[in-house]
């Protein structure tokens, strides 16, 4: 994710002036479409998604945890004016003596050592720890929830420790009683249903003997979550991403995967096993990691999905704007993990794949095992880097650790990448040495206007096709939030172009997945969301439409008439699996288009088709990043060349009945 905001600022303005919504007219002739009657082979893999942890993408949104900063790890480096008792809070009645603190003395796991100390030297009436989690805990009437929590009694007298969710106003919504603390730590769990709804609801634990109780890993889950997993994700927010079909998942970054300075870089060893026993960590995006969402639960929610894995690991380098933390601004410069740790670094990447692939048997397949999948995930991709400036020291690094993955698992498929921006040094040079090193793939990101999506339809028709291929890993065309659907048809016409070039560009993602309404790093997003709401943006139902509506074959296509003279942008796929033939259609332009479909000679007669239909005011703009204009989808009849009325600003796909091909009909692969 680039953090350029000037740029974005300058784009941003570009957009408002070039966005400007046309008059509705009609075009006073047919445009003519025909399409072929050969098609060649494209990537199974083109659309996908991508997943980074900003905006509360995780904590706080997609990781179902309600309690905030639940092992007491928060700090001043995480966000100004953090500390380890941040998001919790502490209610003494006026006749009872208590405090709270933070301690690392005998900790729960050295690898998060911080403990809250709750002492109570004088007890009348109840002492209460409170945590309101991420803005509040969206509570729901009739739902269970499963509280746990490390407690260990350092004073005083054991006693059983009431346990209850509160609304907003206090009232109980639903209580436990936890057994009484051992002077050990141990782990204690209760289920609690509530009684009522509240938006705004906290966890409140009660002592109301004098003593001091060591607590740790404070958590409450749904018992509800994306297919039942514990330690799971937020169901209604899972649910709109699988919605999308991915035929890929790329996780956890970004910018977080080479992290702020090389003591921030992301390390996925820290982030599988018992929770307790993850290493919590600021985030590059200036909030905090508890790392619950880790590698073994990326892996289940692809395979729960049917998307391909895409981890990415870190070059041997930081991100080239680290340096927040240290300087309160970016431009620390990019860091490289000194030469002597680089072997250890290369065979925590080589165990990353012996933990996604490996037999149970082997050393970290049998930590897989051991978390509840003894079957491998059948990692095939592993993305090495992110935007990064292409020093001496990045491909150096990059070329040792490509190398010794290729030599041991020259089965896995190595995505490479090219720096922040389309175009540029770092580009240039990217591509030179992916070409050099044959590297099979390389990750391209493009954050720019609506009318650079529009210009750059044909950016990979001229690429070499026999050469390293691409990968669109993060890219979004940058809305000034009046003509959100001009920017969205525009990204649309650029998807046509990459289904065109399928043989040569194998990937896509756009970025970011998710954000948190009132917590945003970075405009757009694909989906929005608040505690117990989702608002998919206009984008999501192109994406959505274009990746339902995937194929494995091209159909070359000719007009009567240029049709980007028109506003228009035209791709036809055939998916194998299926039959059907695939066609989009998309007008960008203020006016509709009278347009005559022939269809390849394989279609002899009239019959009945899907059409949805993507079109509305492209003046309509919601607060909540959500869109009003939704896809609509209805049965039409065509034949052999029927005409079709293309409202103006609109996505039209036709899924037609299947087509049977001859062998010789798919004549190249990608």
């Amino acid at each position: 994710m680039n953090r350029r905001r000037g740029l974005y600022c300058l784009l941003t303005v570009a957009v408002l002036i070039s966005c400007p919504p046309a008059p509705a007219q009609t075009s006073p002739s047919p445009v003519e479409i025909t399409v072929g009657t050969h098609g060649k082979s494209i990537s199974p893999d083109l659309f996908g998604i991508f997943f980074e942890d900003l905006s509360y993408a995780a904590d706080g949104g997609l990781y179902a945890e309600l309690v905030q900063n639940r092992s007491f790890e928060y700090t001043a480096a995480d966000a100004k004016g953090w500390n380890s008792l941040t998001g919790w809070d502490l209610a003494v009645n006026e006749r009872a003596i208590a405090s709270i603190r933070v301690e690392n003395t005998e900790p729960l796991n050295a690898r998060n050592p911080d403990y809250a100390v709750l002492e109570v030297g004088k007890a009348d009436g109840e002492v209460t720890l409170r945590n309101s989690g991420f803005d509040g805990m969206a509570i729901k009437a009739g739902e269970v929830y499963l509280l746990s929590l490390f407690a260990r009694q350092l004073t005083g007298r054991p006693v059983p420790l009431l346990v209850r969710l509160e609304g907003k106003s206090g009232e109980v919504l639903a209580s436990a009683l936890l057994p009484a603390p051992t002077n050990m730590w141990q782990k204690y769990s209760a289920s609690m249903t509530a009684t009522k709804s509240d938006a705004e609801a906290r966890l409140a634990l009660v002592k109301t003997t004098p003593g001091k109780l060591g607590l740790d890993v404070v958590s409450l889950f749904p018992v509800h979550t994306f297919h039942g997993h514990p330690n799971g994700l937020r169901a209604d927010l899972a649910e709109s991403i699988a919605a999308l079909k991915p035929k890929f998942i790329r996780f956890p970054g970004g910018c977080l995967v080479h992290g702020d300075g090389l003591p921030n870089m992301y390390k996925w060893k820290d982030t599988i096993g018992p929770i307790e026993q993850r290493a919590e960590q600021p985030n590059i995006w200036r909030y905090h990691q508890s790392l619950g969402l880790g590698y073994f639960e990326y892996f289940q929610l692809a395979e729960d999905i049917g998307a391909t894995p895409v981890p990415i690991v870190a070059a041997g380098v930081s991100c080239q704007n680290s340096g927040a933390s240290v300087t309160g601004k970016w431009g620390l410069g990019q860091q490289a993990l000194p030469w002597p740790e680089m072997p250890s670094y290369v065979q925590d990447v080589l165990d990353l794949i012996e933990y996604a692939n490996g037999p149970s048997s082997s050393t970290w397949g049998s930590k897989r095992a051991a978390a509840g999948h003894p079957e491998p995930f059948h990692l095939r991709y592993l993305g090495i880097g992110n935007e990064d400036a292409q020093s001496d020291a990045f491909r150096q690094r990059f070329k040792m650790i490509h190398d010794a993955v290729k030599a041991k698992h020259p089965e896995i498929t190595i995505i490479g990448t090219v720096g922040p921006d389309p175009t540029g040094a770092d580009y240039d040079a990217g591509w030179r040495f992916a070409n050099q090193q044959h590297i099979e793939i390389v990750d391209e990101h493009s954050y720019r206007s609506a009318d650079w999506f529009i210009e750059n339809q044909d950016r990979y028709d001229n690429y070499k096709r026999n050469g390293t291929r691409a990968y669109i890993g993060e890219y979004a065309a940058w809305t000034n939030h009046i003509s959100n659907l001009y920017c969205a048809l525009a990204e649309a016409a650029y998807l046509t172009g990459l289904e065109r070039n399928g043989d040569v560009v194998l990937m896509s993602s756009y970025a970011p997945l998710l954000s948190k309404i009132g917590h945003s790093s970075w405009e757009p997003d694909l989906i929005h969301f608040s505690n117990s709401e989702v608002f998919p943006s206009i984008s999501y139902y192109v994406q959505q439409m274009f990746s339902t509506n995937s194929g494995d074959s091209y159909f070359d296509s000719l007009s009567s008439v240029p049709l980007r003279n028109e506003d228009l942008a035209f791709s036809a796929v055939r998916n194998s699996k299926s039959g059907n033939l695939i066609l989009k259609l998309v007008n960008y332009g203020g006016r509709a288009s009278h347009l005559r479909l022939k269809l390849p000679e394989n279609y002899a007669k009239e019959a009945s088709a899907t059409m949805t239909l993507l079109t509305g005011d492209p003046m309509t703009v919601r607060n909540d990043g959500g869109s009003s204009i939704l896809p609509v989808t209805s049965t039409v009849a065509v034949s052999p060349e029927f005409d079709y009325e293309a409202p103006a600003y609109s996505l039209t796909v036709f899924r037609l009945p299947p087509i049977a091909l001859r062998p010789s009909s798919i004549i190249s692969s990608p």
